[in-house]
């Protein structure tokens, strides 16, 4: 099976050189960071149609995690273009993290459509280095298909049990590696290396429910899912929150 695995590879790798030699001369990335924005508008649209009943699912008991100066403040890590705004409550205070400034633009047209939120700032930083938001100062961090692209997702746990007041929660929704031994697993691990590339930085094959088990926090409700998405390489999902 592992040769078969990198023969496939091999085989992509081949028809996707052009990708390749622009990464190995470093303007990849550049590419990537200017065009994913305008790519995830598209998909991100279509995923909540399909993810539409989870997600308000997930974030509906976010109001219980209210502080004490009774306004519900949150920190979106990784926001992209603000797809979870329409599932946040009136009056929400939110603040953006993203490392891609060039989702800037598309952020304030989601808040043009959700003008139920408060806005609070767009911070332009990795989620594993979140030193402009002091300790202890928000009710709820939300990640949703972050910690599939994250250098470390263990750092940006880290980070987030940092910003959370004691009692507050992280809400996660993540695609995940499918079980092993299925047809599925196998095309992800075929595919892994040529998605990182073409979907900045982003791993199929990533178990990110084990650094949430491993994570210092005092109670963990996470359940795995079928997600009914079209891609079937992304139908492993996990969602739930955790509570500091």
């Amino acid at each position: 099976m592992a040769l078969t695995i990198f023969i496939l590879r091999l085989v992509i790798y081949v028809l996707a050189s052009p990708v390749y030699l622009l990464n190995f001369l470093g303007l990849w990335g550049w590419i990537c960071k200017k065009c994913f924005p305008h790519f995830l508008v598209r998909v991100s649209e279509t995923y909540n149609k399909q993810m539409a009943s989870q997600k308000r699912e997930l974030f509906g008991n976010l109001q219980q995690f209210q502080g004490p100066s009774g306004k519900l403040s949150l920190l979106e890590v990784g926001c992209g273009t603000g797809t979870n705004f329409k599932f946040y409550p009136a009056g929400c205070g939110v603040t953006c993290v993203d490392p891609n400034p060039n989702f800037e633009k598309f952020l304030i047209n989601s808040l043009a459509e959700n003008r139920h939120l408060q806005f609070e700032r767009f911070l332009v930083a990795a989620g594993e280095n979140m030193r402009s938001v002091a300790s202890g100062s928000v009710d709820v961090v939300v990640c949703t298909l972050v910690l599939c692209s994250v250098e470390s997702p263990e750092q940006i746990l880290r980070e987030v049990c940092r910003v959370l007041r004691p009692g507050g929660a992280f809400y996660f929704m993540e695609h995940v590696a499918a079980e092993p031994s299925t047809w599925n697993y196998f095309w992800q691990q075929v595919l892994d290396p040529i998605w990182y590339l073409l979907f900045d930085g982003c791993n199929l094959t990533r178990e990110s429910w084990k650094p949430l088990e491993r994570a210092n926090f005092s109670q963990l409700k996470l359940k795995h899912l079928h997600a009914p998405l079209s891609w079937p390489l992304v139908r492993p999902h996990i969602y739930g929150y955790a509570v500091k």
